[in-house]
């Protein structure tokens, strides 16, 4: 007898009961099996972990044909294995002989529910979705979890990334003041920091353009400074406080100490801890000194 409690045995006496009214409420996949069969005993297994994978969205009943034999004759089971699906008190799908995990699935896909992910995988799926650069998708996701649990931080946090991708810095921003506690603090300030700077790109020439004007003269200043602050939106913050420094090295007086300045915004905004912020906090130092 399985631990799962939507995995069971059944008997001639039983039959009715954790079958026929059972299905009534959820679907039941009856697995008829005996000692000898062998390839009953590879399937069961796959059974099993499908089962299992619903989540109690379908009950998996095993009948011992060697034992209960009213049901075989009742069903006129003529070979092993053979597998039954039943649905409001009927058997309306099913397979003989062992068969591959997706012909299984296939055969079960019209009859039962699929169970809603669990949040922790919507979580994931969205950070894939996001890093691959899937926002509309990424969005839907988080859109989804947080109708579970609005007040899933991580999931607030992520969201207002997506939001801010798309221009709706506003709305990013009412969401992230809305994020509780300090556990994801990391995570927020980047995403503040993002924010910061998708709000000063809005202003500036697209990063192509200004690649390209440096490209024809690596001494531009102006392009090389509002690319960095391309970069800090598009969190690249290696790279933008490395030509942040670079331009300040060059040219100290440019506008007024504005690479120096933004280095400091910057630290500030990723907190004391981060490795980069350790690392370019060292070299403005030595650089000053």
């Amino acid at each position: 007898m399985s631990e799962t409690p939507y995995i069971f045995d059944v008997s001639d006496a039983s039959f009715e009961q954790l079958v026929i009214e059972n299905s009534f409420h959820k679907p039941v996949l009856v697995d008829f099996w005996a000692e000898w069969c062998a390839p009953c005993k590879a399937l069961m297994p796959l059974l099993a972990k499908i089962a299992e994978g619903y989540q109690g969205e379908l009950l998996l009943a095993k009948v011992n044909c060697d034992i209960e034999q009213g049901v075989v004759a009742r069903f006129g089971i003529r070979s092993l294995p053979t597998v039954v699906l039943f649905k409001d008190g009927q058997p309306v799908d099913g397979f003989a002989g062992a068969q591959p995990e997706s012909a299984i699935r296939a055969m079960l896909e019209p009859h039962v529910e699929e169970p809603a992910p669990p949040q922790a995988d919507l979580l994931e799926s969205a950070r894939v979705q996001y890093a691959s650069g899937q926002i509309g998708a990424a969005e839907q996701l988080l859109k989804q979890l947080l109708g579970e649990d609005n007040g899933n931080a991580a999931a607030l946090i992520l969201y207002a990334r997506c939001l801010a991708e798309r221009g709706a810095l506003d709305e990013a921003q009412a969401v992230l003041d809305a994020v509780p506690g300090d556990e994801h603090k990391a995570e927020l300030v980047g995403a503040r920091a993002q924010l910061t700077f998708l709000r000063r790109v809005a202003d500036l020439p697209e990063a192509a353009a200004l690649k390209s004007r440096l490209a024809l003269d690596a001494g531009d200043d102006e392009a090389a400074y509002q690319l960095a602050i391309h970069q800090l939106a598009r969190q690249q913050y290696e790279t933008a406080l490395n030509g942040l420094l670079r331009l300040f090295l060059r040219n100290r007086g440019y506008a007024d100490d504005l690479p120096r300045k933004t280095l400091v915004q910057v630290f500030d905004l990723l907190g004391n801890q981060h490795p980069l912020v350790i690392t370019y906090r060292r070299r403005l130092y030595q650089a000053l000194y």
